[in-house]
This record gives C-alpha cells, structure tokens and sequence, in this order.
C-alpha cells in the first residue's frame, strides 16, 4: 500500500469526507485502496481480508461514492452478515459516515419482535443490514420491498456458511432483482465459499488484502500442552495472576456449557474483572458485557466463536484458546482479535493431546510453527476431568462445523431432514404399530 495515499484520493463526496475528519481517519487501509475502484466502476468483487483490516469502510466508502438521493422508500442496499452483534456494528459505522448526508439505514436481526423491524423497514430507507433468517422473513412476508436494490453486500461469507446460512442465502438471491452489484467479503476463500459466490454472481474482480491464512505480524504466538479444564483453567489463572499484561483478554472456549463451567469457576477468584457471552445470553446481556469489556469494568470475557466474531472490541491484549477450534481458519480469526491497528498483540493457545492435528494443520496454513513453552512450576496438572469432559459425546453447541478428513465445512443432513415423500398405506401402518396386520374392519354400507 502506498503510505502517502490519503481518502482525497478517493474523490469522495464532500459530505464524507467530513464524517472522516470527524473520526479523525486520512490514510485508507490495504483492502481499502484496492477495492475502492473496482467498485467504483460498477464491478462485482469478491474481497478475502482477514479481521481488523477495515473491511466494512471497504465497501462503505465506494458504495457511498456510487449512492444517489432518490425519492423512493425502498433501500437501495442491502447488508447481509451473520451475527447480531455485526448488524449493531455495522449500523454503527454507516451512520458514522452518513452523519452530513440525508441517508437512511436500519438494523434487523432475529430474537426482537418482527413487529419492530416490520415497522422499521416501513419507512423510507437507503440501506438495510440484517442477518439472512430475519431478511428473509421481512422479504417473504411482504414488509421488505427489494425492487430498488441495487447493491448487495455479503459479509463474512465464510461465517455465514459455518452459521448454516447457506439455504437463507439461496432463497434470498432467489428474491432479489438480477441486476444489482454483488460485493462480499471473507477472510478464507475455501470451495463451499466460492460455491456460494458463484450463486450471486459468476463474474467477479477477486482481491486480497493479504495471502489467505498467513499470520498476522503484530501478533506474538505462543503455546502450552496441557491435557484438561482443570489443569487449564490453573494455568489461565497462573497467567493473569503474573502477568500483568494481560489487561483486556478475549478466552475462547468451545462451547456455551464449557464457557458458562470456565465462568463459574472463574468468578470466586476474579469477581468483578469477568463477564461471559454467547448465543444463550439474553441480547441485553450480550451488549452489557461487550461495553463493559470496551471500558476496562471487565479485565477479560469468555467467549465462543459465534458471538465473539461479530465484535468490534479495541485494544484486546491478548486472545486465549482455551479449546482450539475446529478449524485453522477459525483460529486465524480468533487471534485476529488482538494485534489490531498497529498495535501488538499475544496469542496463547492451549493444547491438549487430542488437539495435537489442529495444531499441525494450522502451522501448516500459516508455514509458522508455534512455539511450545514450559508449563510454569506454579501451575498444578490435575488428573480429575469434569462432567463435560466424561461426557459419551458432547456436542459444540456454538460450533456447527468441525473439519472432516476431506476438509468439509459440513457434516451430513440430520436424519429429519433427509425425509422424503413416501406414502405409506394404513395397512404397513398398522403393522408397525401393533406388530400384525389391522384393518379398519368391513366398510359399511350407505351414504359416502
């Protein structure tokens, strides 16, 4: 990127480049300037850039450049990301750089009344964001009015397919106006990405900020061998006990039951320093936490991979994994976290023997090894395992993928869904209710 560029080389319009000075923001990141004239030329682009590289004014500032007042209600752009707390966000910077500008735009996400969103979209609007359940319902009964749109922006395609969105996201395009300008952004390029892309369009400009899967520079990686909860959970206490660094730390577990056992067990010790978020957490519960970890009342958060990726947290010092995903790309998206803005970073990983492969294959993607560091003295391995671990099968509630050996993202339909029509005669019915052949008895003669 060339370090003397500035937005004025964007020619945007003059109302945005008071936003910017608001926000004190004059030099555009790497994904910015390569994506700005592209879009700017009417292309589809598909953009792979990893977290806190700026991807949201990405698309903002050249889709701004491109908007025009009109008369219409009905939005003009359409937002799709995966997670709530991304909706929030992203709301969040649209009106930052919108503030000069008669522009509308609104959030809609599931779990609020849809009563509330029927009422928002009702008005006039220039931008809607929302989440593919929520859009969906909003366009297929009626309240969403898409025959005006002509931007469609998706944001981490990757987490949406990892979400389960990949049906919404066929239905949606399955609504919208063929001719619009299709825009998405993920950190990975993986098959079942393009897959999805190639639904919403077939000619794209691809750019990448940096090589997919590289590490990032400003974060120091480091790791530690240790088998259990209860050996970890003595070794993240060790760690924030000595080390005084570590004053604004995201911990990654890998489900909620496992984050809600780490948050119990951590709160006797810690009080008032912690807070717990994921998808089981009431909306209010999950924006009180996040600000509260914003403004230093939290000296670190447990988290899971769902909620964590919509987070716009600045100045985290350090990312724990206290479980390893089940993906290397998750993990380059879990300790993108920290590091941001220039700033350094430190990631700390745990690694139990079972992890070992993960291990292997995300060094593998990064062509960096982690190094392993000497557990401290201090910190007592225990032999006792806790229910969740002893458990036949405990599933990853806020994981819905786990890599198989071929690498896909998905496992196989659940048996529910691989029903098919079949008619199935009240005879055969009988049969395997009651074990023998049952009829009605004889039909009875007269009226039908």
């Amino acid at each position: 990127m060339n370090n003397n560029l500035t937005f004025e080389d964007f020619k945007l319009n003059k109302f945005v480049y008071r936003a910017l000075e608001d926000l004190k923001l004059t030099s555009p990141t790497s994904i910015q300037t390569k994506v700005f004239s592209p879009v700017k030329a009417g292309k589809d682009v598909v953009g792979i850039a990893q977290t806190g590289t700026g991807k949201t004014f990405a698309y903002l500032l050249p889709v701004l450049s491109l908007w025009k007042f009109t008369k219409s209600p009905y939005p003009q752009i359409l937002i799709i990301v995966p997670t709530r707390e991304l909706v929030i966000q992203v709301e969040e910077e649209v009106k930052k750089l919108t503030s000069y500008l008669s522009f509308e735009a609104t959030g809609v996400y599931g779990g609020v009344s849809m009563q509330r969103h029927r009422d928002a979209v009702d008005e006039r609007l220039d931008l809607v964001v929302g989440t593919p359940g929520r859009l969906l319902d909003l366009i297929l009964d009626g309240s969403l009015k898409t025959k005006d749109l002509n931007t469609l922006i998706l944001d981490e395609v990757d987490e949406m397919l990892n979400l389960g969105f990949r049906t919404q996201l066929k239905n949606l395009v399955e609504l919208l106006p063929e001719k619009r300008q299709n825009l998405m952004f993920s950190a990975t390029m993986t098959p079942e990405v393009e897959e999805v892309i190639l639904q919403f369009t077939q000619f794209f400009d691809k750019i990448e900020a940096a090589p997919s899967g590289a590490p990032l520079e400003n974060i120091e990686q480091l790791a530690y061998a240790i088998p259990n909860f209860n050996s970890k959970l003595n070794l993240l206490s060790h760690l924030l006990h000595s080390d005084k660094a570590m004053t604004k730390v995201l911990v990654f577990t890998s489900t909620r039951k496992m984050a809600d056992a780490l948050y119990d067990r951590m709160a006797d010790v810690f009080e008032d320093q912690l807070g717990v978020i994921h998808s089981s957490k009431a909306q209010n519960n999950r924006f009180n936490t996040v600000n509260n970890f914003e403004d230093g009342t939290y000296r670190f958060i447990i988290a899971t991979d769902i909620v964590a990726r919509g987070l716009d947290i600045s100045g985290v010092s350090h990312v724990v994994n206290f479980d390893m995903p089940g993906s290397p790309e998750q993990y380059i998206h879990r300790i993108g976290r920290t590091g941001r803005a220039d700033n350094k970073g430190v990631a700390i990983s745990f690694f139990s023997p079972k992890d070992e492969g993960y291990k292997k294959e995300i060094e593998k993607l990064m062509a960096l090894k982690i190094p392993l560091l000497n557990l401290p003295e201090e910190v007592q391995i225990s032999e006792n395992l806790i229910d969740l671990e002893t458990e036949k099968e405990h599933l990853a509630l806020d994981n819905f993928y786990k890599l198989s050996e071929s690498g896909s993202a998905f496992h196989e339909r659940a048996a529910r869904n691989k029903k098919v029509n079949k008619k199935i005669r009240h005879k055969d019915l009988m049969h395997q209710k009651y074990g023998k052949p049952k009829t009605r008895g004889p039909k009875k003669k007269g009226k039908r």
